[in-house]
């Protein structure tokens, strides 16, 4: 823009300065955001999913709970308390590993069939949840890039697509053990629910075999006895004949 001075020369007025460009440039995250993303990491999730498998097994084998068995049940704790104390405590030391079969003759043993059926299936399921739970908030996003291999691949594909009727069908036929499942449903993409539905229908015969031949196991000779005996191995060796035959589809291909 022209200006007119006093002496009547027109002027030109100057530019405004130029606007100086600035970059925001972030600040370093401090030590308190850089220690909850290394202990919030996959991998120290799954680290931390280790130690609670570890303590569990430990406590395991130090109070032995396979000792109701030939002990018995504290004396102090009777009724239904008894029952709901022993649904609990069988969903947590299935967690660490240890053999549901033995729980399962000792609820018969303890409780008789009906109450002691009614414990066995609350801590088959309350044990598997806690698992799926577990497997899945600590241990999924880590392990599911180390699916490789055939089976591996064809497992998680089975949970991932068809989760309800393989499920089903591995709690029917005993042969994968209780946690291994529970843990390989949890890294694959299966739902809680079907996960949680399929355990409860399909271990229903299997639990209820092995809780009337603890309840019974007074009288060896007994038809209800034999019978039960007979439900465990049946199933046992029809899963294995199962497996033998399907074992060409497992195999890797050259």
């Amino acid at each position: 823009m022209l200006d007119a001075n006093r002496s009547g020369t027109a002027t030109a007025s100057p530019r405004p300065a130029a606007q100086e460009l600035t970059i925001a440039v972030p600040a370093p995250p401090g030590f308190g955001a850089r220690c909850t993303r290394v202990l919030l990491s996959p991998w120290s999730r799954l680290s931390l999913l280790g130690a609670l498998l570890a303590a569990a097994g430990a406590s395991v084998l130090l109070f032995e709970p396979q000792k109701l068995m030939t002990q018995g049940w504290p004396p102090h704790v009777a009724g239904t308390t008894a029952v709901v104390v022993f649904a609990v405590a069988y969903g947590l030391i299935t967690v660490a590993f240890v053999p549901r079969p033995i729980l399962n003759l000792a609820a018969g043993a303890l409780f008789g069939s009906a109450l002691g059926m009614g414990a066995a299936m609350a801590g088959t399921v309350l044990g598997a949840w806690i698992s799926f739970v577990l497997g899945r908030m600590l241990g999924q996003e880590a392990l599911r890039p180390l699916l490789r291999g055939r089976l591996l691949k064809a497992a998680d594909n089975q949970f991932s697509k068809h989760g309800f009727r393989s499920m089903l069908a591995v709690r029917l036929f005993p042969g994968v053990p209780f946690w291994a499942a529970n843990y390989a449903a949890a890294v694959s993409r299966m739902r809680c629910t079907p996960f949680l539905v399929a355990t409860a229908l399909g271990s229903i015969p299997n639990v209820a075999a092995y809780v009337v031949a603890g309840a019974r196991a007074s009288t060896p000779t007994s038809p209800v006895f034999l019978i039960s005996v007979a439900a465990i191995v049946v199933p046992a060796v029809a899963g294995a004949v199962v497996a033998w035959r399907k074992r060409h589809h497992l195999r890797p291909k050259r």
